[in-house]
């Protein structure tokens, strides 16, 4: 029988086993094993799409098995861990450098393996994400942002390989001091920001950006008129975020939504199903997020592109 293995985004194990249900099987934290093929997983941060159980005589018959198979593997470590390391030692090294925003995502082929038992492997040539386990590091803007929350968008971007055009209206609600707007005004889109707090200067003064005070709710889509994007970074129980994003799916006119999801206290598994069930959606857990999931609705645009290059879109 088929099977996938999850790693679950650091600190959320429960919920992804939770997610999984009944196909689970196992789980060596931060792995667990699930019946049946690869599936979205909101609180994965890496999907292995073609494991295998790989018995093994030794360490270094251990790395002979996974060099036969390809040149590059990342250890997630779930036990037997100093025997695991020697195994790493022995197969040739990967360099993880920093992510470039901007800059393509590595192309190599990367695995992902785990020293299951003392001598047998799980292993998987292939995986979702392209990056050791899931986590998407990038060389840093030190200067420019006035907060870390710049990092969520250059992630969601790069993993996506969606942004906004340049003149694009981008919605930034609640998004003082201004760590989206900065991203969004550097891809050269128009923002308007709401929010009862101010943006940090160096964001205000952009000439792309604008700023009104006020309650990040409490603009009526009705009267917003066309949009290309909305974003929402606001600290909110998820079922008034639900509620907002409703009422714009039924009166506004906009294109694209990228929300974050703040999971306050007991994570409510039948609302995110709600959130999952808005048609071309998806729920899923940035390498910066921290207990919050990322919405995205991309529009009917973006599955067009997917068809027109076969498929080759973000499918986990």
């Amino acid at each position: 029988m088929p099977f996938t293995v999850y790693h679950a985004a650091p600190g959320l194990l429960p919920e992804l086993v939770t997610e999984l249900g009944e196909a689970v099987t196992a789980v060596r934290d931060p792995l667990v094993t699930a019946d049946g093929p690869p599936r979205q997983a909101a609180f994965a941060a890496n999907v292995w799409t073609e494991p295998v159980f790989l018995h093994v005589d030794s360490i270094g018959d251990a790395a002979k098995k996974l060099k036969a198979i390809q040149r590059n593997w990342a250890l997630v470590p779930s036990g037997h861990f100093r025997r695991a390391a020697l195994v790493v030692e022995k197969l040739p090294k990967v360099t993880a450098k920093p992510l470039v925003f901007g800059a393509p995502l590595p192309t190599a082929p990367l695995g992902a393996f785990t020293l299951w038992e003392e001598n047998l492997l799980l292993a998987s040539p292939a995986t979702s994400e392209p990056v050791p386990g899931g986590e998407y590091r990038f060389a840093e803007d030190k200067e420019g942002p006035p907060s870390r929350a710049y990092l969520k968008l250059w992630e969601f971007f790069t993993r996506t390989g969606v942004r906004p055009a340049p003149g694009e209206l981008c919605l930034d609600m609640g998004g003082s001091p201004g760590g989206w707007a900065f991203v969004l005004a550097s891809l050269e889109a128009r923002v308007f920001c709401i929010d009862k707090a101010p943006l940090a200067p160096n964001v205000a003064h952009d000439p792309l950006v604008s700023w009104c005070q006020g309650s990040a709710f409490g603009l009526d889509p009705r009267h917003a008129g066309e949009v290309d994007w909305l974003f929402s970074d606001v600290i909110c129980y998820p079922d008034r975020l639900y509620e907002w994003l409703s009422r714009w799916l039924e009166f506004g006119q906009c294109r694209r939504f990228v929300l974050t999801v703040k999971l306050q206290g007991e994570t409510d598994f039948a609302l995110l199903d709600q959130f999952r069930a808005i048609p071309g959606s998806r729920l899923l857990h940035l390498s910066h997020n921290k207990h919050e999931l990322t919405f995205a609705l991309l529009g009917k645009e973006k599955e067009e592109e997917e068809d027109a290059s076969g498929g080759q879109g973000e499918t986990f």
